[in-house]
């Protein structure tokens, strides 16, 4: 069954179809479904821009669909940049740019104080329209200078205990990040559903 990831980002596309495709779906991005639209992400939670997303995929679509609003939360900037993650520091900004604004803003606070968390919203239509959403958190702390290879956006300031977040592999990050953790709770619900069928 196909299942429409409400994204065209790489990075996301693999980490569901790590979860999904082993049951049975057939993950394909919004592009890939010939959908080209950008929805307007208006909403003032996580949950909000999740749904959004998904609802505009789905109202064309009338199949399965997975979206997820995510980002990262610093308490030392009073929950900067949650929902504006993506867009920190204005549209012009790259990755690269808004880990060295967040780091920029994080000058002279004590690394005890410098607690941060990664939150994911997913939000998952089935074809008869029943809407599912599912949290997942994964806690840490910023750290002064971007290191690591792997992941992407913030991942190279968010340390988990002694390494970035972009030090882990693909596996051990899917095994403790926010959009895995989340993941996992949606894999719980389909297989409970998927029981309930049989």
């Amino acid at each position: 069954m196909d299942l429409i990831l409400a994204s065209n980002n790489k990075d996301k596309l693999r980490e569901v179809r790590e979860v999904m495709c082993p049951l049975g779906y057939s993950v394909i991005s919004q592009s890939e479904a010939g959908i080209h639209l950008e929805a307007d992400e208006n909403g003032t939670t996580f949950a909000e821009n999740s749904l959004i997303k998904a609802k505009a995929i789905y109202d064309i679509t009338h199949k399965a669909v997975i979206a997820d609003d995510s980002g990262l939360c610093v308490d030392a900037l009073d929950g900067e940049p949650g929902v504006y993650s993506a867009r920190y520091g204005g549209e012009e900004v790259d990755d690269i740019g808004r880990c060295y604004l967040v780091i920029d803003r994080l000058n002279g606070v004590e690394d005890e104080k410098r607690t941060a968390r990664f939150v994911a919203v997913i939000t998952y239509i089935d074809e008869q329209g029943e809407v599912k959403q599912f949290e997942g958190r994964i806690e840490g702390r910023i750290g002064y200078e971007r290191v690591g290879e792997n992941g992407f956006g913030y991942d190279p300031i968010f340390m988990v205990g002694d390494r970035s977040l972009a030090q882990f592999s693909p596996d051990e990050k899917n095994a403790v990040s926010h959009r895995g953790n989340a993941l996992r709770e949606l894999e719980a619900y389909i297989l409970s559903k998927n029981k309930e069928v049989q």
